[in-house]
């Protein structure tokens, strides 16, 4: 039995989540794991999530992680962002920011939404 706690499905209460899609053999996801530690920390509002694409292969299998890290970024169960980000905090917050001041950054795709569904679903690592 797994007992890593779950990512709560669609939240109820409309919560943000920010769900990072790394590889435990990427160098750079390896380095950006402390500081996405720290911005969860500053950001206990929002769900932060750390998804190892080969162990959640099942959840993103339909999904092509071409650039690490690539971030899913949600409100409740509507996915507001879908994309490879510079592992930075700063922008990272201004990303966020900016989401929660006006709404998605681009149309977000049919594909997003069936990741977000498929990953709320899955074991996930909280951070």
């Amino acid at each position: 039995m797994n007992d890593t706690p779950s990512l709560p499905p669609a939240p109820a209460d409309d919560a943000w989540q920010v769900i990072c899609l790394c590889a435990d053999w990427c160098g750079t996801c390896r380095e950006w794991r402390a500081p996405l530690e720290a911005l969860a920390r500053a950001h206990p509002q929002v769900r932060f999530a750390w998804v190892d694409i080969e162990d959640q292969a099942d959840a993103v299998a339909d999904y092509d992680v071409e650039t690490f890290p690539t971030l899913l970024i949600a409100k409740g169960a509507t996915p507001r962002f879908l994309g490879p980000v510079l592992p930075h905090a700063g922008n990272i917050e201004r990303l966020l920011a900016s989401l929660r001041e006006n709404g998605a950054a681009t149309a977000v795709s049919e594909e997003a939404r069936a990741l977000l569904q498929r990953l709320q679903s899955a074991q996930l690592e909280p951070i």
